[in-house]
């Protein structure tokens, strides 16, 4: 098979995600297409990897079951801190057409001190715009983006970086216009659990793998902006949940406010009831039934996608939280509870009201709950908002414009008569 895709990260996350995504794809014959990783940071596993052949096994567990999958899909490593010519060589193969990277959060960024002539840059977008000078003056066509960093519009902060480069370094305005019209960056949205090398297991698989990688089985790619990329990797004849759309921010939003806003409102009642996992709430009828009326009767209706995806979405989210093999902390969850509820529930509440003119109870009902839980020790925030939390009135707390970006007085009835320690 041909080198296809250029992969910054050779971490868990991209190795139980795109790889597992672009092995099924060769299996069904559609994309015939090889990865090849490069290490992003001078220490990383890439050694590890090139030392069983670039093969490894992904294992998917959850409520669903097991399912085991052996990954031949990387071809080589690539480390640009031992080999910085090899790195740059990789621009001058006509065969690649694709860059997958998984950064972190933090990767997407522009260091100003980063000089063209470093082997190589510090930044992920410095060694990046180090490739595509090479590519640009090779005179070959540039490449897709597919960025999984869980940042707003990773594809476009990428491309701002990159030109920010091409200013910084002086590399003209041709090669800023071949970035700007040879190039497609898209803006992703990529959600799956990635639970890693299992540590405390031992699990058979036919080799001694050090690289063995675990996952939940949900899955889902959302890129925005390139409708062309299921004739070059057709994801959708492979039964994978990619999702092609030019408005990413309508899954985003679905995201934030059905699994992350049922975690938020949920969580603070949960631990104040004696729970203490993700599970153990699934698992007990009352916690469930109490979720499920957050999310279906109240989070659900002030969405704008079609009701059916929602549904089926929101059906995925209660089976990922019953996975048996993912032991999710709900005191982990509680980290700055406060913030998290601004942005997760919050516009649930405000939306409701707006949509149907009348208050959602059960999403009130968590406001309240979130107000007692400050009021314990359990807590983890900035100091200055927990103290502010456990002195307060209710009614203070709700004419918080700073906490919550607008006065909450006319809530304070509703949320007041489910308020315990006030």
């Amino acid at each position: 098979m041909k080198e296809r895709v250029i992969q910054f990260g050779e971490g868990g996350f991209l190795r139980g995600f795109a790889d597992w995504m672009l092995q099924i794809a060769n299996e069904k014959n559609v994309f015939d297409g090889k990865v090849v990783v490069v290490q992003p940071i001078e220490k990383g596993m890439c050694d590890m990897l090139t030392a069983q052949g670039c093969v490894y096994t992904h294992l998917c567990r959850g409520a669903e079951g097991v399912d085991v999958k052996r990954i031949d899909v990387i071809s080589r490593c690539v480390k640009p801190y031992d080999d910085f010519d090899g790195y740059i060589a990789l621009a001058q193969n006509t065969d690649f057409r694709f860059i997958i990277s998984n950064t972190t959060e933090a990767g997407i960024a522009f260091v100003d001190t980063d000089k063209i002539t470093d082997r190589p840059a510090s930044s992920f977008p410095g060694k990046l715009t180090q490739l595509l000078k090479a590519r640009f003056d090779a005179g070959l066509d540039g490449f897709v983006f597919l960025p999984c960093e869980l940042i707003d519009k990773n594809g476009e902060n990428l491309k701002k970086c990159v030109l920010q480069y091409a200013d910084l370094w002086e590399l003209g305005e041709t090669f800023k216009s071949w970035i700007e019209n040879e190039n497609i960056f898209c803006n992703t949205l990529v959600d799956r659990i990635n639970t890693g090398y299992p540590k405390e297991e031992k699990i058979e698989v036919g080799f001694d793998d050090k690289m063995i990688n675990t996952s939940e089985y949900f899955h889902l790619w959302v890129i925005e902006g390139y409708k062309g990329l299921f004739e070059e990797i057709p994801f959708d004849k492979c039964g994978l949940n990619v999702i092609l759309t030019d408005n990413l921010e309508m899954y985003r939003t679905r995201k934030v406010r059905i699994l992350n806003g049922a975690h938020t409102s949920f969580v603070p009642y949960a631990l104040l009831s004696g729970f203490d996992t993700v599970k153990s709430c699934i698992d007990d009828e009352n916690m469930l039934s109490y979720i499920k009326k957050c999310v279906y009767e109240e989070i659900i209706p002030t969405l704008d996608l079609p009701r059916d995806e929602l549904i089926e979405y929101a059906n995925n989210v209660i089976t990922r939280f019953s996975n048996p093999y993912i032991r999710h902390m709900l005191i982990s969850i509680a980290l700055n509870s406060v913030s998290k509820f601004k942005v997760r529930v919050l516009p649930s509440i405000l939306e409701y009201i707006k949509r149907f003119d009348k208050m959602p109870n059960t999403l009130l009902f968590s406001f309240a709950k979130l107000i007692d839980f400050y009021m314990t020790d359990m807590t983890n925030d900035d100091p200055s908002v927990t103290a502010f939390m456990k002195s307060a009135t209710v009614g203070e707390i709700l004419a918080n414009e700073k906490l919550w970006g607008e006065d909450l007085s006319f809530l304070e009835k509703e949320v007041a008569k489910y308020v315990v320690n006030k």
